[in-house]
């Protein structure tokens, strides 16, 4: 089974060493050939159960479709993935539809990040790396921290100052990883971050990064498996620096190409209001992004106003039929009540999907016989701030 490196950009391809970027500036995607797994639902299907690592992981257990050349004994793994997928009637009755909440705050550091991460850390471990860095509004370098400390790897990590929750500093703090606090927002620590990267000898780790994209998949082979190979009709999921947005359309699009799902899911791609490039751009048709300058939300997770994977994230949506919707936090903050009343709780970022999903239902867009699952992607007690708003 051959797997490569491609830019999205320039269409170079690469052999999968130890870069994230092309020459010329255009980001990396992996690529696979699947022609060994044709009708792969029962090999997948016979690892649900497994005890030990890597089957008993929700992200290992796709292991052909996510990294094919990383052997056994250095997959970096803690059991990610195997979220639940839960049925609310009140969240229904505020969203005008019938949703199932897949809840990725179940990770094992409370976020969806843990998909990704342990695919990177364990290419990183791969490649022979000693060190690993990211940028981060708090779940990335939670995570990236966990997972370097697992793999015996220093860990570095920009921040923006004074714009990460308390909780999730403590996590990062706890995990043993040096953390640099950058002046400005997220998009000034992810300038820099790239920045150092290279010269410092550090393992970019950001989903700018195509090993995070790949992990990050995963969460849609877990949808489709826990409906019985049944596609939803809407995939919706809050949207920041759209590595997930990304995911979630290449997963679809690899699990048509072999015959685990029979239709397309459309992705709803949910940003919030004040932090909404993505949303402008997909609104006025434009070729090109447009950065926001100050982005700035309830839901921090999401507070990007320059998202790194826009050019994947504008193809899912493209190849899935897909929408971009804006939601402002006081919608945010509605959905995260209703979702925290029914005993599911979820950080704010994650209520955008939610609350993107009532929109495009009250639009329209979404029809209410249509069915719909929405991506929470933190845990509540990431931001306990934001619990008493």
């Amino acid at each position: 089974m051959g797997t490569r490196l491609d830019c999205i950009s320039c269409g170079r391809e690469f052999d999968c060493g130890s870069q994230w970027k092309c020459s010329c500036g255009g980001i990396l995607e992996v690529k696979h050939d699947f022609d060994e797994l044709r009708n792969a639902r029962r090999l997948f299907d016979s690892r649900l159960g497994h005890q030990d690592v890597p089957d008993s992981s929700g992200v290992w257990r796709f292991k052909e479709l996510i990294h094919p050349l990383v052997s056994r004994e250095k997959i970096i793994s803690r059991g990610e993935g195997n979220t639940r997928l839960y049925s609310s009637s009140p969240v229904d009755s505020f969203a005008g539809v019938k949703v199932r909440l897949k809840h990725d705050g179940e990770n094992p550091t409370g976020s969806f990040k843990d998909r990704g991460m342990t695919v990177g850390v364990s290419e990183a471990v791969r490649q022979g790396a000693n060190a690993v860095a990211c940028a981060s509004t708090g779940n990335t370098s939670s995570s990236l921290a966990a997972y370097a400390a697992m793999a015996g790897l220093r860990c570095k990590v920009f921040i923006p100052k004074g714009k990460v929750s308390t909780g999730k500093l403590a996590q990062t703090r706890a995990y043993g990883a040096e953390v640099a606090e950058v002046e400005g927002n997220f998009d000034s620590a992810m300038k820099l971050v790239q920045e150092s990267a290279q010269d410092a000898g550090l393992y970019l780790l950001n989903s700018v990064n195509p090993w995070r994209i790949e992990g990050q998949k995963s969460v849609a082979f877990e949808i489709f498996q826990q409906l019985i190979w049944n596609a939803p009709d809407w995939i919706c999921l809050p949207a920041g620096n759209l590595g997930n947005t990304s995911a979630v359309g290449k997963a679809i699009s690899e699990a048509m190409e072999i015959g685990l799902i029979d239709k397309k899911p459309r992705i709803a791609s949910v940003q919030a209001h004040g932090a909404k490039p993505f949303y402008d751009m997909w609104k006025s048709g434009s070729a090109e992004l447009v950065a926001s300058a100050e982005p700035h939300t309830v839901a921090s997770a999401i507070q990007i106003g320059n998202p790194v994977n826009w050019k994947k994230a504008m193809r899912a949506i493209r190849e899935t039929n897909g929408v971009v919707a804006d939601v402002t936090d006081d919608e945010i903050m509605a959905a995260k009540k209703v979702i925290d009343r029914s005993g599911i709780g979820c950080e704010p970022a994650s209520a955008a999907s939610v609350a993107g999903a009532k929109k495009l239902v009250a639009e329209g867009v979404i029809g209410k016989d249509e069915s719909v699952v929405c991506i929470l992607t933190g845990n509540i007690l990431k931001d306990t701030a934001a619990c008493a708003l």
